[in-house]
C-alpha cells in the first residue's frame, strides 16, 4: 500500500529548497528524554545543510541521566561524573523532517540518539526501546499500528502567572464540567483551534477536538499510524500545544492529576496489528469469545491475555511519575483495577471496533506518562502473549470499579518499582540495562517528592499540630 505523508512532511531535497528561498532559517534538531520531553538545539538552517544533515549533532549524555530540573544524577551505569559526562550524536531521522509551521521560518527534524562515534544506538533512549519492540513485531510478521488519545486542563493565566501564583488558585477556561459541549468549547476555540491548525500543517494529521469531563479540560485525537511514528507525532502534540499557549498568553497541563478536585488527564492508547504491508488487521478473524460481541483471530485473543497478564509489571511504564497513582480513582473514568470489556470504560482495557477496527485501548497510562515507554509496554506485554499463547481472563461485566475479583493497579510508585525491577517478563523484554536505568530514574523521582514540603502539610500541620 501507497501511503501518502501528511501535509507538511518534507525531505532533505525539499528542505534544501526552502532554505534557498529564504523560507527556512532554522531547523530544530531535537530528540526525546525519560520524561518524554524534546531537548536539543536550534541549528542555522545552512550549517544544518553543510554539517548536521551529514554528520548529525553531538550533546551531553547527562540529558539522559538528569531530573526534571536538569541536576545530574547519580547512581546511573549509564554515566555519570565518574565517566566524565561525555558526548552523544543525535542523528536525523529523515523521516520525521517537517515544517514546524507555529514558528517563524522553522522546520524540525527528530532524532536517533547513538553512541558518540554515531555507530551504535544508546539503548536506554526511549525512541530506541520502542523501535526495537517494534523490530520485534515485524520480525513475527506484524506491523504495530495505534493512536494515542491525549487530555488536557486549560487556562487563562499564563506560565508565569501560574508561577507566581504558585500553580495555586488557577483560572481554568471554564466553570462547569463541558464534555463534549460546544457552547464552552467554542471560548476555547482560539487556543484548541490554532492548535489543530497547526498539527495539520506540521504532519500531524487531527481527527478530532472535545470538550472533556472537567472544568476546561480538552482532548484533541490525532490519527492512528505505526508505533514510532505515533510516539513522535505525541512528543510533538504536546510540545505544539505548550507552545502555542506561550503564544496566546494561557497556560496547560498535561499533569496526571493537577487538582484533587478534578479529573485526572489521560493518555488512552489504541492498538492493533496488521500484515506487513498494512493492509489487514490480524486481529480480525471468526473465533466467538464469551463477552465479545464482534469475531476476532486467536491472535487477538492471546495479545489481549499478554496486557491483561503483564499491566501490573509494566504500571511504571504507564504512570512514571509520584503524581500519575493520585489519577486512579472510584468512579473517574480512570481504571483502578486490571480488566478488559467491550466498550466499558471502566475496565483498564477497554476492547473497541471490528474487523479491520478491531482494537484495545489501553486506559491505564496518564497524560505524563512517555509516550515511547507505554506504547513499548504495550506491544511488548502483547507479543508475549500471542508468543505464549496467553488467555485473556474473562470479560468484566458491569463496573469493575467494584469488581473485587480483578487485581487492583499498584497504588503509588513504590509498588511499581518493585514490580518493574522484579519483572522476569520486564528484563527479558528490555534488558537489564533499559530496566535498572529506569528503575533509577523512578526512584530519584520517589526520593526528591518525599523531601518535598507540601501545601497540603502546611495547611493540615502549620498552626494545629
Amino acid at each position: 500500500m501507497t501511503r501518502q505523508e501528511p501535509h507538511g512532511m518534507i525531505n532533505l531535497n525539499e528542505l534544501q529548497e526552502l532554505i534557498n528561498q529564504e523560507e527556512v532559517e532554522t531547523v530544530i534538531v531535537s530528540f526525546p528524554d525519560m520524561y518524554g520531553r524534546l531537548l536539543g538545539k536550534r541549528v542555522s538552517a545552512t550549517f544544518f545543510l553543510s554539517d548536521v544533515a551529514e554528520q548529525g549533532i553531538n550533546a551531553c549524555d547527562y540529558l539522559l541521566a538528569s531530573d526534571m530540573e536538569m541536576s545530574p544524577s547519580v547512581g546511573y551505569e549509564f554515566t555519570s561524573w565518574e565517566k566524565g559526562y561525555g558526548d552523544i550524536k543525535l542523528v536525523p531521522d529523515w523521516n520525521t523532517l517537517r515544517i514546524a509551521s507555529w514558528l517563524s521560518k522553522t522546520a524540525l527534524v527528530l532524532c536517533d540518539v547513538t553512541t558518540s562515534d554515531g555507530l551504535r544506538p544508546v539503548a536506554i533512549a526511549p525512541r530506541t526501546i520502542l523501535a526495537r519492540q517494534v523490530e520485534k513485531a515485524k520480525a513475527a510478521g506484524f506491523l504495530p499500528q495505534g493512536a494515542t488519545e491525549l487530555e488536557m486542563f486549560v487556562f487563562r493565566d499564563s506560565y508565569g502567572q501560574a508561577r507566581e501564583k504558585g500553580f495555586s488558585n488557577l483560572q481554568p477556561f471554564s466553570s462547569y464540567i463541558e464534555d463534549y459541549h460546544i457552547l464552552q468549547a467554542a471560548r476555547e476555540e482560539p487556543l484548541i483551534g490554532a492548535i489543530r491548525h497547526h498539527l495539520e500543517q506540521s504532519g500531524i494529521p487531527v481527527e478530532t477536538s472535545k470538550g472533556e469531563w472537567g472544568a476546561g479540560q480538552h482532548e484533541i485525537n490525532i490519527r492512528y499510524s505505526p508505533l514510532v511514528e505515533m510516539g513522535d507525532r505525541t512528543v510533538l502534540f504536546k510540545e505544539i500545544c505548550k507552545e502555542i499557549a506561550i503564544q496566546q498568553g494561557v497556560s496547560l497541563t498535561f499533569m496526571a492529576k493537577w487538582s484533587e478536585d478534578a479529573a485526572g488527564n489521560s493518555m488512552h492508547v489504541h492498538s492493533s496489528l496488521w500484515e506487513m504491508d498494512g493492509e489487514k488487521s490480524i486481529f480480525a478473524g471468526n473465533e466467538r469469545v464469551p463477552g465479545l460481541p464482534v469475531t476476532c483471530s486467536p491472535l487477538f485473543r492471546w495479545y489481549l491475555g499478554g496486557l491483561i497478564a503483564h499491566a501490573r509489571e509494566l504500571a511504571l511504564f504507564f504512570a512514571p511519575n509520584v503524581n500519575s497513582y493520585k489519577r486512579y480513582q472510584q468512579s473517574s473514568f480512570a481504571p483502578t483495577r486490571i480488566a478488559w470489556a467491550y466498550d466499558n470504560r471502566s475496565v483498564g482495557f477497554r476492547v473497541l471496533g471490528s474487523g479491520n477496527n478491531l482494537r484495545v485501548e489501553c486506559r491505564i497510562p496518564g497524560a505524563d506518562a512517555n509516550p515511547y515507554l507505554a506504547l513499548s509496554a504495550i506491544l511488548a506485554a502483547g507479543l508475549d502473549g500471542i508468543e505464549n499463547r496467553t488467555e485473556p481472563p474473562e470479560a468484566m461485566s458491569g463496573n469493575a470499579y467494584s469488581a473485587s475479583e480483578a487485581q487492583l493497579l499498584p497504588g503509588n510508585i513504590s509498588q511499581a518499582i518493585r514490580l518493574f525491577e522484579g519483572s522476569s517478563f520486564v528484563r527479558a523484554a528490555f534488558g537489564d540495562d533499559v530496566v535498572n536505568h529506569y528503575v533509577q530514574f523512578a526512584r530519584q523521582e520517589e526520593e526528591a517528592f518525599s523531601r518535598a514540603v507540601t501545601d497540603w502539610e502546611r495547611a493540615r500541620f502549620f498552626e494545629r499540630i
